[in-house]
């Protein structure tokens, strides 16, 4: 039975791969914007998961949820239908409250070269059920320290 897509972390990065459907391009065939958003967001999600945090059980038990709190994206070049795209995303820093990630989506190319495509900057915190920040669960902050310590620096 096939598997839904999954991320891996390899070394100092979490790799996410995605492909370019006709459903995510506009009239000129080209990826719409907005489905980075939803690409760098399913990749987030997909870090979560692959450092061990369950943020369904979290929401469940009324804990509270990650939320962007901020971000800034650039576009580099178009994606188009059915290309190959990967996601890569760094941890830059975390706090008690919220962490900074830069994500990165490239086209891989047929030889395997990436071509940037898209960065983004974001910040998420996190936020209980009023909406107000609150602390990150001890283990998940945890889990991203570890994952902070093995990132780039970044410039």
């Amino acid at each position: 039975m096939p598997r839904p897509a999954e991320g891996c972390l390899d070394g100092q990065v979490h790799r996410f791969a995605v492909r370019a459907y006709f459903e995510d391009t506009d009239l000129s065939g080209v990826v719409y914007h907005a489905n980075y958003l939803r690409w760098f967001e399913r990749a987030r999600s997909d870090l979560l998961r692959v450092l061990g945090i369950d943020q369904r059980a979290v929401h469940e038990a009324g804990e509270g949820a990650y939320a962007v709190s901020d971000l800034t994206i650039r576009y580099a070049a178009p994606a188009r239908l059915d290309d190959h795209v990967l996601i890569e995303t760094h941890a830059e820093d975390i706090g008690a409250a919220s962490c900074r990630l830069l994500q990165k989506a490239f086209r891989v190319e047929p030889d395997g070269a990436p071509v940037l495509l898209s960065e983004m900057r974001v910040r998420v915190g996190f936020v209980g059920r009023d909406g107000r920040p609150r602390r990150q669960p001890a283990p998940w902050r945890a889990a991203f320290a570890s994952f902070l310590a093995s990132a780039p620096e970044t410039p």
